[in-house]
């Protein structure tokens, strides 16, 4: 099994050449992966080429050729309903929801979480505790559960998940019980559903909404109010990346 460097590198990689027929630089690669410096990626090409993903053709700048993908990525996953992104491939926007990427599964218990997973490429991600998609509920960091998430459904930078809780965001397509995964960032667009810590104690995931100095916290559920509060009093913790749901 690949590093998670190793396999953003790597579909970075194969996106460019795709793309464009010519490699990244190492610096392009350096900056992808937000590393410092370039011997790290020499380190991750290394480890690629002794895996058999990778090939550097002798004698040629910037020539790079991808010999294979990691089965996840190569292949579409069992049970897969395709979701698309409105950034990058998190969501397709539908009356400014989304349609969420589901791994259709038995339920299992959550320190299993998606069995299937197993089958392809996956990372395990922290499972840090509820999140509320209703009233604000307190934020658990409990590092002893995983979820096993395949690599495909992943973008680069670090992730975790969290179990929601409630019903505020049904018409964005989130429901009570889904898994959502999360991709760990202080910063937000307008408009991107977000984990937010409200002053530090309590945790919802919520649609931004910036209305000048204040920052507002839009649910999807017509049941539901607003919330609007000062900047100094919300703190972005993550954007939703992707969801697992569970079927009994």
């Amino acid at each position: 099994m690949l590093t998670r460097k190793q396999n953003e590198l790597l579909m970075f990689i194969n996106k460019r050449l795709n793309d464009g027929g010519v490699s990244p630089s190492f610096d392009e690669m350096k900056e992808a992966l937000r590393l410092k410096s370039k011997s790290g990626i020499h380190r991750l090409i290394t480890g690629l080429e002794e895996r058999g993903f990778l090939r550097r053709l002798p004698h040629r700048a910037r020539a790079l050729q991808v010999l294979k993908l990691p089965e996840a990525a190569a292949m579409p996953a069992p049970n897969v309903t395709p979701l698309l992104d409105s950034r990058r491939a998190g969501f397709s926007e539908t009356r400014e929801g989304f349609v969420p990427q589901i791994i259709r599964g038995e339920k299992v218990p959550l320190a299993g979480a998606i069995q299937a997973a197993n089958e392809a490429q996956a990372l395990s991600l922290p499972l840090y505790g509820r999140i509320a998609a209703g009233t604000p509920i307190e934020a658990l960091r409990d590092n002893s559960t995983t979820v096993d998430v395949p690599v495909s459904l992943l973008g680069s930078g670090a992730h975790y998940c969290l179990e929601v809780q409630g019903d505020s965001m049904i018409e964005a397509g989130i429901q009570n019980g889904d898994i959502a995964i999360i991709k760990s960032s202080d910063t937000a667009e307008t408009g991107e559903i977000v984990v937010a810590l409200i002053d530090d104690t309590e945790a919802t995931l919520k649609r931004l909404r910036k209305k000048g100095a204040s920052i507002a916290l839009e649910p999807a559920n017509a049941a539901y109010e607003t919330r609007i509060f000062g900047p100094d009093r919300v703190k972005i913790q993550g954007r939703l990346a992707g969801l697992y749901r569970r079927y009994n």
